[in-house]
């Protein structure tokens, strides 16, 4: 797919937006993978959907951006509260989509391919939309990339994607 100028600046400045918008600096706390942490996996999400989007040539890149930004946008630490661990990989898509719609105003769409984005985990949740299967692919990518890295120089690391996703399109 190609994208005019106006459409990349478009997608530019949304994702730019987000990357310094307070409610989403939250998600710098939350620990994820090695390395990783819920700002920084949802960013390098948010630039492989992107990237695979257009390679293909599919979905709406808009739905995609926000999506695959808010897709953990649950903004607690389950591992520091015990009644979250039991259920967060199944409940998580849920909480976030509710948190998105609260503090973002988002459209269905973007709702759906939020909440779906753990399928096979939420076995019932299938993602029917080709945005949705966008995101949930490259999120499940970025997860091996991110658990494959040993725990030593995390700190570095962190540092690196920072730097990584600093912009959308490289």
């Amino acid at each position: 797919m190609k994208i005019n100028e106006e459409q990349r600046q478009q997608l530019e400045s949304i994702y730019s937006s987000f990357l310094n918008d307070e409610k989403i600096l939250k998600m710098k706390e939350i620990t994820m993978h090695r390395g990783s942490n819920c700002y920084i996996h949802s960013f390098k999400v948010a630039k492989l959907a992107i990237k695979r989007a257009l390679r293909h040539n599919k979905g709406d890149l808009a739905t995609i951006l926000l999506a695959s930004i808010l897709h953990d946008y649950y903004l607690y630490d389950w591992r520091q509260d015990r009644s979250k661990m039991k259920h967060h990989l199944s409940e998580h898509p849920f909480v976030a989509a509710q948190n998105a719609e609260r503090d973002f105003d988002i459209l269905e769409p973007v709702k759906k391919a939020i909440q779906t984005h753990m399928w096979p985990v939420n076995f019932s949740d299938f993602p029917k939309t080709k945005e949705a299967r966008i995101i949930v692919n490259a999120d499940k990518t970025i997860y091996f990339k991110e658990i494959a890295c040993s725990k030593r120089h995390k700190a570095k690391r962190e540092q690196k994607y920072l730097k990584q996703i600093n912009k959308l399109f490289d």
